[in-house]
């Protein structure tokens, strides 16, 4: 049994057993959000790479169109903490409604102001909503997870199985973004990723059975406590800003390296490779019994991920950068999976989806600012000056880590309290 779980009570027969990705797929109800849920989290791995390929198109800069995308990124980050909060308070389809058509819209926006070359200010206006409303699908499918196995030693498969979806979806995304962008029109990434998040978007929110129920009671929406005041959760923050690094260096640097050899459509396989890694050691991860803490686990995952990504920057060919990514690639899964399963310790049931929000948010934060600086490298020095970025941002996560560490231990949760009211014991907060 995983060591993050062997605190909970157990609802379910099978916690003496060990978890399985057979056995959390036959969870009832769970493939009602899955498929909907996988529909609409798929534009969210095209946006970035549509967003680049689209103004570095039209304004033949690399740097421009880091900084566009930028400014979507960091105001999703900015933006979508208050979106989860406010769909934990009231509700997932009240705020994913509005927040779809905001985008969509937002998005179209965009595309077409890129396509009639207006000013980069132009464009940076348009960005700022796209990023905001961008709905935060991942974090809202976790948080149905929590409700859905409800202390069940499968929560820990679970963070696996939502990771190699993030990460499934990371290597179809990009893929077809950027196959739509050079092989159809190079506003096509960003006019199918708007089309996918509208559909998807309103298929995931008609799903009502399974979504956290909200407090109506004043007196319980009183109680609530960001997220982001539990220490664990602003340490993991940093150390998710690092990973943000990794995509949004790699993603600027890859599409530049092959640009610069003459191969553009290898900037999809290379990044899918990547992605690919991340998935398959996500598998791994999901699939075998830890008995590390977590917290030991995520500073030796992160210090692998922070010795990987140092080398990208010296790699010139396309098959040693092929297999560097790769192994990057399978150091990410175990951080981001061993953080996902971290919050569902340290948070209140009633502040999750929020606090998966700060953890995508801080992911978008980090690539948003990758994109933005491996950009410029990459105008400005030689080509792959931009994998400096993702060795940089590592190296700087994993020294907070390091120092911080002892801040994500768990508290263990008082059995009489759990069967009884269902709380969990109160978390220290500053």
């Amino acid at each position: 049994m995983a060591s993050t779980v062997t605190s909970e009570p157990s609802n379910d027969s099978s916690a003496s057993s060990r978890p399985g990705y057979g056995q959390l797929l036959r969870t009832r109800r769970a493939w009602t959000f899955l498929l909907p849920g996988f529909a609409a989290r798929q534009p969210f791995a095209m946006l970035t790479i549509s967003i680049v390929l689209l103004v570095q198109h039209t304004t033949g800069s690399y740097g421009a169109a880091g900084a566009a995308a930028a400014v979507t990124g960091v105001s999703m980050a900015l933006c979508a903490p208050y979106g989860g909060r406010l769909a934990d308070r009231y509700g997932q389809r009240a705020v994913l409604i509005p927040g779809v058509l905001v985008h969509t819209l937002s998005a179209l926006t965009l595309t077409a102001l890129a396509l009639a070359h207006a000013p980069l200010w132009a464009l940076f206006a348009a960005a700022v909503p796209t990023g905001a409303s961008v709905p935060q699908i991942g974090p809202m499918v976790r948080a149905r997870w929590g409700v859905t196995l409800k202390g069940s030693p499968l929560m820990t498969t679970a963070a696996a199985f939502e990771s190699v979806t993030d990460e499934l979806t990371f290597v179809v995304g990009p893929l077809l973004a950027t196959a739509l962008c050079t092989a159809v029109n190079p506003a096509a990434g960003l006019v199918t990723e708007a089309s996918l998040t509208l559909l998807g978007g309103l298929l995931f929110a008609a799903q009502k059975s399974t979504q956290p129920p909200v407090a109506h009671d004043r007196h319980a929406r009183v109680q609530h406590v960001s997220a982001l005041r539990v220490p664990g959760v602003r340490v993991l923050v940093v150390t998710f800003l690092g990973i943000g690094s990794v995509f949004g260096g790699m993603q600027v640097s890859l599409a530049a390296f092959t640009e610069s050899i003459g191969e553009p459509g290898l900037n999809g396989v290379l990044y899918g490779t990547f992605a690919a890694g991340n998935m398959l050691s996500g598998l791994v991860c999901g699939a075998v019994a830890w008995k590390a803490a977590p917290q030991h686990r995520l500073v030796l995952g992160y210090g692998a991920l922070a010795l990987t990504a140092s080398g990208l920057w010296a790699a010139h060919s396309v098959l040693v950068l092929a297999g560097l990514g790769l192994l990057v690639g399978m150091c990410i899964a175990p951080a981001l999976i061993t953080g996902y399963t971290l919050v569902e310790n340290l948070v209140p049931a009633g502040a999750r989806t929020e606090a998966f929000t700060w953890l995508t948010g801080a992911v978008a934060l980090g690539q948003a600012a990758a994109v933005t600086v491996a950009g410029q490298l990459e105008d400005r020095f030689w080509d792959g000056a931009g994998f400096l970025v993702p060795m940089g941002g590592t190296l700087l996560a994993l020294a907070t880590l390091l120092a911080l560490r002892s801040r994500l231990v768990t508290h263990p949760r008082s059995r009489t309290v759990a069967r009884g009211v269902g709380h969990r014991v109160p978390v220290t907060v500053d």
